[in-house]
């Protein structure tokens, strides 16, 4: 089993409250959740990578169990080893993009240095294309450009899983065609199993092997999911 979720979790703003209550359990390396916005898409992404604790629960991964609240489970974001890739990338903007990609194998929160490398850095700027941007800011790169940068920064530490936040989103629709095919194929050589969240129907399309719905904080039974064999 590549993902087994159950995740209760009720969020409050004032008078306000969203119950997310989710129950999914998926063979696929390859799982795309659907949804529009307020679904409680990302709030599940969240859970999976431990920066949001459910209310109550279990979370397993590849077969390891990430958060499990009856026998106190709840393992810490690194331990985790979840690549995440943020809707805005979440680019520290005063890091050079060499910086960027090594904080993802850096301890704690320590900014690495300005000549901050090893041999995984090094691999990952080349497989990206961006060993001449290496010393650029954030704020000097193009969209598909910082894009690439956050997938380094993500796969330098050798995750278990990729969780990928609407990540062409931000994108014009040429480059999320072109984006789409770069991230297609770089899955499939890695062989990570990853879960993908979307509006976009077309994302599904492409990386969904088992596609499912959200909407109201849980699966959306009257609409179904695609299924790709």
């Amino acid at each position: 089993m590549q993902f087994n979720l159950d995740i209760q979790k009720t969020l409050r703003s004032g008078k306000r409250s969203f119950h997310l209550d989710l129950r999914l359990q998926s063979d696929s390396q390859r799982l795309v959740i659907l949804g529009p916005s307020g679904a409680g898409k990302s709030q599940a992404l969240r859970a999976i990578a431990g920066l949001m604790r459910p209310d109550s629960g279990r979370i397993m991964v590849g077969g390891a169990v990430l958060f499990d609240a009856s026998k106190h489970i709840d393992l810490q974001p690194q331990a985790r080893r979840m690549g995440y890739l943020f809707q805005d990338y979440a680019l520290f903007p005063h890091l050079s993009v060499r910086q960027n990609i090594a904080f993802g194998e850096t301890p704690g929160w320590r900014n690495p240095g300005r000549q901050a490398g090893s041999e995984a850095v090094e691999r990952w700027l080349a497989a990206f294309h961006l060993e001449h941007l290496a010393h650029q800011l954030p704020g000097e790169l193009s969209g598909g450009q910082r894009q690439r940068v956050a997938l380094a920064r993500a796969l330098v530490a050798q995750p278990a899983a990729l969780l990928l936040d609407e990540p062409f989103a931000a994108l014009d629709p040429d480059l999320r065609t072109v984006l789409r095919g770069e991230l297609d194929a770089l899955q499939r050589a890695l062989g990570l199993p990853m879960i993908l969240i979307s509006h976009d129907v077309a994302d599904a399309e492409v990386f969904g092997d088992h596609v499912v719905r959200m909407r109201d904080g849980a699966l959306d039974a009257a609409l179904p999911g695609l299924e790709h064999t």
